[in-house]
């Protein structure tokens, strides 16, 4: 039996991947294996049983071994194929989507998440009303984390819109970020400080 694990929850991977194989099993490293390996690995026996329990990570990143899985789809032995990165569009998945459990482990999403958006994009254009959206969340969130989040949104702007605002924004992102990490200053303070300036930009 084969299955694919994916998705960026490791934790609820792990639990899933030992619930399955056990405490005792393989570890394989599929970049570093060759097409030679594969009838030993889906095929063969080991010494101590006839059927084994395998973890492959990152098996597809190795696309001259992963175009021949179908192959190996009817094999005996429990193997999980740990992949960080899926590739939902090529040939073999397509092929073999059907044919096995695939299982996704997505971290939970940010119940905050769409508010900090939301306090990024009344940044832009009232900051007062933006710190007053902030107090909301301010003591069930991390500062540092609220920060990330609002690069990750500041980057999204500007790979739509390449302009010189977007620009400045990211610098000051940076420069937030570092002040954060190397002054002794409270961390909510400067994230307000750069929320009320962000309209003047």
């Amino acid at each position: 039996m084969i299955q694919i694990f994916t998705g960026d929850n490791r934790v609820k991977a792990q639990e899933e991947i030992k619930r399955i194989l056990g405490d005792n099993y393989e570890v394989l490293d599929g970049p570093d294996l060759n097409l030679s390996d594969l009838p030993s690995i889906f095929l063969g026996a080991s010494l101590f049983t006839d059927k084994r329990h395998i973890l492959i990570r990152d098996f597809t990143a190795n696309k001259t071994i992963y175009a021949e899985l179908p192959k190996y789809l009817n094999t005996s032995h429990d193997i999980i194929l740990f992949e960080t990165k899926l590739d939902k569009r090529s040939t073999v998945y397509k092929d073999i989507k059907d044919k096995i459990t695939i299982k996704e482990f997505k971290s939970p999403e940010d119940p905050n998440l769409k508010l900090v958006f939301g306090i990024y994009r009344t940044a832009k254009t009232d900051g007062p009303r933006a710190i007053k959206m902030l107090e909301i969340i301010k003591p069930n969130e991390d500062p540092i984390k609220f920060t990330g989040l609002l690069i990750s949104q500041a980057l999204k702007d500007y790979a739509s819109n390449q302009g010189t605002k977007e620009k400045i924004i990211l610098k000051s992102l940076s420069k937030l970020d570092l002040a954060m990490k190397s002054t002794k200053i409270d961390p909510w303070l400067l994230v307000e400080s750069f929320l009320l300036g962000l309209s003047t930009i």
